[in-house]
């Protein structure tokens, strides 16, 4: 019988547990994936004991206060708490959502953070980026438009044609849904993934952009565009209710329609 086994940084070992302070009584686990890539050291899961009377309501609450009165070395990525940067997206309970946004009182049982699935890990909770931004800047996320403008210097548009950015501009970039996609998993290096594509339909979208058709052409490619397979978990998981599904079925429907 073949056997097969994971690579070693694939193995995530038991770690630490720090006890919750003496006569806490409302006490609930969080269970944190932990790694250094630069230690040597297998991924690990530290267990923190947290009393719920003495924390926020918010995933992320419970975060800072482990990293500022239990443990230090606990690294994450955080800014506004309000759902609007993006920045504490990470895998919580299954799901990837924000942290920011996700109640501790939903979970049943022990709270289990990881990363964002299937990219590589800087440290802990903070996933490498870089490849989903570079897919988003070659989508040229911004107007286009050859034409003067105005000469009261505003490309103005009827609140039929705004409309039809709704659902696409509060997009935040968390990448929640990239990570998501069993598509972007396995061709993450050429398909483009939810969220950029979402936001490649904000500007084709946009009836002020001039640029429809070379924004088009772009996409037109086997992979950049084509390996959606509308398998929805990107929708599912969005932390902003967002559709990215639909954004990509309107471009491949004007795909067709262009020919």
């Amino acid at each position: 019988m073949a056997q097969f086994t994971l690579p070693a940084n694939s193995k995530i070992t038991e770690g630490k547990t720090y006890k919750a302070p003496e006569g806490a009584k409302r006490i609930k686990k969080f269970k944190i994936y932990r790694y250094d890539p630069d230690s040597g050291q297998t991924p690990r899961l530290d267990t923190y004991e947290i009393d719920l009377d003495d924390c926020a309501p918010m995933i992320l609450d419970a975060l800072i206060k482990i990293k500022n009165e239990v443990d230090t070395t606990l690294t994450f990525r955080r800014s506004c708490r309000e759902g609007i940067c993006g920045s504490c997206s990470m895998n919580v309970d299954g799901t990837n959502t924000l942290a920011c946004l996700k109640p501790i009182e939903e979970i049943e049982g022990d709270v289990k953070i990881y990363p964002l699935p299937h990219m590589p890990v800087i440290k802990d909770l903070v996933p490498d980026l870089s490849t989903p931004y570079a897919q988003l800047a070659s989508i040229e996320p911004w107007l286009q438009a050859d034409s003067p403008p105005p000469p009261d210097k505003e490309r103005k548009q009827s609140p039929e044609e705004r409309e039809k950015l709704d659902g696409l501009w509060e997009c935040v970039l968390c990448f929640c849904c990239t990570t998501s996609c069993p598509s972007y998993w396995w061709n993450g290096d050429r398909y483009l993934g939810p969220a950029v594509l979402l936001q490649a339909y904000r500007w084709i979208a946009d009836s002020r952009d001039e640029k429809t058709g070379e924004r088009l052409d772009a996409l037109e490619d086997p992979f950049r565009l084509y390996r959606c397979h509308t398998i929805m978990n990107c929708t599912k998981t969005c932390p902003k209710h967002l559709n990215p599904a639909k954004a990509i079925a309107e471009i491949k429907k004007m795909m067709v329609m262009r020919r």
